[in-house]
């Protein structure tokens, strides 16, 4: 297996990370930006109202994007599996 497949590989990799986790990062910091304006408009300061509203943002994150997910994540594996022998060679 020479470097540049290797870095290849990492990049790809890499890559999959990020398009999977995006998703549920981008809720998160959407619901975090939106409750924080919120509790700077109240001024309500409970720290508990922030973490609530985006563990249920990115469950629900995970439920509609978690097919897509799984659907890439699948695709990755089997292309890595299958091009294993000719990186052997």
């Amino acid at each position: 297996m020479s470097e540049t497949l290797l870095v290849q590989v990492g990049r790809e990799a890499l890559m999959m990370v990020l398009l999977t986790s995006a998703p549920m990062l981008g809720l998160g910091l959407v619901v975090g930006i939106l409750v924080s304006i919120f509790q700077a408009t109240t001024q309500i300061q409970e720290p508990t109202l922030s973490f609530i509203p985006k563990i249920v943002a990115v469950f629900v994150g995970i439920a509609i994007f978690g097919p897509w997910m799984l659907h890439l994540i699948t695709y990755f594996t089997i292309q890595l599996y299958t091009q294993m022998p000719y990186w052997i060679k």
